[in-house]
This record gives structure tokens, C-alpha cells and sequence, in this order.
């Protein structure tokens, strides 16, 4: 077999393979083989027509379609690998030239892995917002607390914003109920603002017993989006009483034995996570530059379907959460036009980022070890919810273990990346990196904690002066 390739443009690729008929031998046998099995010959067996029976009764174009076939993607793998080709996509095949018992020859057009100049990647530096947590941030993560352990009083009153009602909810079209559009004993804080629009209004004032009428619009459904009747009944109507924030709560709703201990507590939360918003924020600025920096031409082909997949999630997801198109946009305050450039951009950056970082990985020579792509595995089962067993079961039977090993090594090349950055924050100070897990994503709260008892604890151990005999 000979191959040539030539490139049509930076991401597109057109190989020309020329292939002697000897070579197809195994798969015109084959093929012969399939066909005698198939056919109905007076005077032989089922699947020992001799082939020049099969030439004679089904033709000799029909054999050398089957065999044609079965060779061609065999063919085409082999050529890619002669000429280091990478696929983005399927490819484009058509057959030029067929002489029989002399030589098939065929093109194959195909998106490419683009060949991208890496930019230096030593010495980038950005910057990201200070980390700042006030006084409120704290007192609000507090009162919050508060209100998980707060007694629920009946009071012979009309309900009030941050009160607890029970309540009955119907809505209605023309005087007919609305399929699914019943609630029954429903607790809901009155102002809390996530149910129907005008809810929060029809409650104030009403007391036990009492209902009020008001038109709004239904989520999800057949009428989504149209107006529709709601009346809404108080059961009844509790007030929170909130624990006094003293050592006594402390001991009731924690693990300290006093209040300045527990607050103290919230603020370290308070500031792991406002951490980790900071890393991923350095994380993403310095891959930005880094991108900003490359010329990396994109596949248009791979681009649009990628881009029409993006686009079949989202909508299957707000179909799961009985909302429109329209509706989503209405909400997210977007028109059509700017959903599809944001989704547009980002889908080419996310392609451009795969790109450069495989192309990062490939430089640095970095590889993934069975600890590092079993903690990965681990991480997307609990991000899916799937038990771990199961989630890795389906990886293994759809052959997606390359897409995970993948993202490991760009998980690696960009944690190189940003580990080499300087990264300073809005206030002046160095930002340390140190909840970047080895793959490049970003540790989890409890991560940080642990890692920062198990150095404290280490620390401590390094302090003790050595026991003596």
C-alpha cells in the first residue's frame, strides 16, 4: 500500500492511498466466504460455493463491494499512522480508480489535529481579585446556622416575611385545575422567593384559614409560560425563634465549646472556599493568556458539531426541567443571537485549550499512572452521582477510558502550567496555588483542610524534642 497526504488547510487533510489487489487477498476471501454462506446454489452446500460459482450467480461487483468494505477502514487506519495524522472526525472516502485484480485506489478527506507553534509558558503572570471577607459574610454563614436550629412557634397572626407557613396551592385555566398544578401542605418561608412569581405577595397579610387569588406564569408543563389563575391557602402560620449565638449553642450545633470558637470556625470556611474561587480563577486567567498568546486554527467541521451537541444538552436538560428555550433566555436575559455566540465561544475555547494543553503534555512527555486515573474516575462518579463500580463498568463497556486518561494529562499540563505562573492579587500579595490537585482541578474544601491538619500536625511532631533512653 502507498499513502500521500496533502493539506488542504491547517486542519484539513486529504489522504490518497493506493493499494495492490494482493493486499486485499484476505479480505476478497472473507468476503467470498460471507457471501457462499448467504446464498441458495443447486448442487452445493450452503457456504461451499466455490468463488467462481459466486462470480457467475451474484456477480463479481457485489463481491468486491463486500470486500471493499470490510478493507477500507483497516486501510485508512494505516495510512493515518503512516502519516501521523490525528482525526478530529469521520472522513470524507471516495474510491477513484477500481481495477479488478490490479489496483484500488481512494481518497479520504478529513478534519486534522492542528500542528500549533507552543508559546513560552515559563513566565506568565496575572492577576485576580483579593480575597475579602467581612465582617456581614460572616455574620450572614452565622444567622444562617441559627436558622437551622430554630423552634417553629404557632402564632394566631397574619404571615410575615421570614415566617413558616403551611400552605394548599391550586392553579387554574379557565376555571379547569391544571394538570400537576396541586400542592398540599406545602411548608414555604413566606419572602424567600422561589416559588411562583406573586406567592410571596399573596401571603403577606393572610392568616390561618384564610386564601387569596393571583395570576402568574407556570414553570414547567403543557402551559409554561402562560398565564394562569393561582389560589393559595394558609394552613397555618409559625414564626422562627432563633437560638441566642452563646457557648451553649456552640456545644448544641458544633463540635467547640464556645461561641467565639465557633465563629472562628465559619470564618476559616468562609475563607477555604472564597480559596478555592480564587484558584479557579488564577487557573482559568492563566490558561486565557496562555491561549491569547497561541495561534490555533480550529476545525470548522468539528467546531459546528460540537457546538450542535452543546446546544441538544442544553436543550434535553431544560426539557428535563419542563422550561423553553425561550424561557431559559428570558431568565438568563440573553436573545438568541448572544446565547449562540457565548455558546460558540465557548466551544472554541474549549477546543483551542484541548489543543494547546495535549500539545503541552506531549512537550513535557507526562503520562497518567493507574493511581492518578482511578482518583479521577472516582471524582467524575461522585460529580455524575453514579455509584463509582457503575460509573466505571460504563467507561470500560463505551471504550471512554482514553477520553478520561486525556483529561488527566490536560489536568497535569495545565496544573505545570500554572504552578510556573506568577500570580498576584488585586491588593498586591502573592497568590499560592496550593489547592491545585496534580491534574489541574481545583481540591475541595475538606482537601484543604485535611492537607493543612496533616501539615500542622507534622509541624507539631517536628517541634518534640526526641524522646531519650
Amino acid at each position: 500500500m502507498k499513502s500521500a497526504v496533502e493539506t488542504l488547510n491547517p486542519t484539513r487533510a486529504k489522504l490518497t492511498i493506493e493499494v495492490p489487489f494482493e493486499e486485499l487477498k484476505p479480505s476478497l476471501d472473507a468476503a467470498y466466504q460471507r457471501i457462499a454462506k448467504q446464498v441458495n446454489v443447486p448442487g452445493f452446500r450452503k457456504g461451499k460455493v466455490p468463488p467462481s460459482v459466486i462470480d457467475r450467480q451474484v456477480g463479481r461487483g457485489a463481491v468486491l463491494d463486500e470486500a471493499i468494505n470490510d478493507a477500507l477502514p483497516k486501510l485508512y487506519v494505516q495510512a493515518l499512522q503512516e502519516n501521523d495524522l490525528q482525526p478530529l472526525a469521520q472522513p470524507e472516502i471516495d474510491i477513484t480508480k477500481l481495477e479488478d485484480n490490479d489496483t484500488l485506489e481512494f481518497t479520504a478527506e478529513v478534519d486534522v489535529r492542528p500542528s500549533i507553534d507552543l508559546p513560552s509558558y515559563d513566565d506568565l503572570a496575572v492577576n485576580v481579585d483579593a480575597i475579602v471577607l467581612s465582617d456581614e459574610d460572616i455574620d450572614e454563614q452565622v444567622e444562617a446556622l441559627r436558622e437551622r436550629f430554630a423552634t417553629l412557634n404557632d402564632v394566631e397572626r397574619a404571615a410575615a416575611d421570614g415566617d413558616i407557613v403551611s400552605i394548599d396551592l391550586v392553579a387554574s385555566k379557565d376555571g379547569e385545575v391544571v394538570e400537576g398544578g396541586e400542592v398540599t401542605g406545602y411548608s414555604y418561608k413566606v419572602g424567600a422567593g422561589d416559588m411562583l412569581d406573586g406567592v410571596d405577595d399573596a401571603l403577606r397579610g393572610l392568616s390561618a384559614g384564610e386564601e387569596a387569588t393571583f395570576v402568574s406564569q407556570l414553570l414547567g408543563g403543557d402551559l409554561a409560560g402562560e398565564d394562569v389563575d393561582v389560589t393559595v391557602k394558609v394552613g397555618s402560620v409559625k414564626e422562627q425563634e432563633l437560638p441566642a449565638f452563646d457557648d451553649e449553642f456552640a456545644q448544641t450545633a458544633s463540635e467547640f465549646d464556645t461561641a467565639d470558637e465557633l465563629r472562628e470556625d465559619v470564618k476559616t470556611r468562609l475563607e477555604r472556599g472564597k480559596r478555592l474561587e480564587q484558584a479557579a480563577a488564577a487557573r482559568d486567567a492563566v490558561l486565557e493568556k496562555l491561549l491569547d498568546s497561541a495561534e490555533i486554527p480550529l476545525p470548522e467541521g468539528a467546531v459546528a458539531s460540537e457546538l450542535a451537541e452543546r446546544k441538544g444538552e442544553i436543550e434535553q436538560q431544560l426539557m428535563y426541567a419542563g422550561m423553553t428555550m425561550e424561557q431559559y433566555l428570558d431568565n438568563e436575559k440573553q436573545t438568541v443571537d448572544e446565547f449562540e455566540a457565548d455558546l460558540e465561544k465557548r466551544v472554541r475555547d474549549a477546543m483551542a485549550a484541548q489543543f494547546l494543553l495535549d500539545e503541552v503534555a506531549k512537550s513535557e512527555e507526562l503520562g497518567v499512572d493507574q493511581a492518578e486515573l482511578s482518583q479521577h474516575l472516582m471524582r467524575r462518579a461522585q460529580q455524575s452521582g453514579q455509584n463509582p463500580d457503575e460509573f466505571v463498568k460504563h467507561m470500560v463497556e463505551h471504550n471512554h477510558i482514553p477520553e478520561m486518561v486525556a483529561e488527566v494529562v490536560r489536568g497535569k499540563a495545565l496544573a505545570l502550567i500554572v504552578e510556573g505562573a506568577k500570580v498576584t492579587d488585586s491588593a498586591g500579595g502573592h497568590v499560592e496555588l496550593k489547592n491545585l490537585r496534580p491534574d489541574g482541578t481545583i481540591a475541595s474544601a475538606e482537601e484543604i483542610a485535611a492537607a493543612e491538619a496533616a501539615a500542622a500536625e507534622a509541624a507539631t511532631a517536628a517541634e518534640e524534642p526526641a524522646e531519650t533512653e
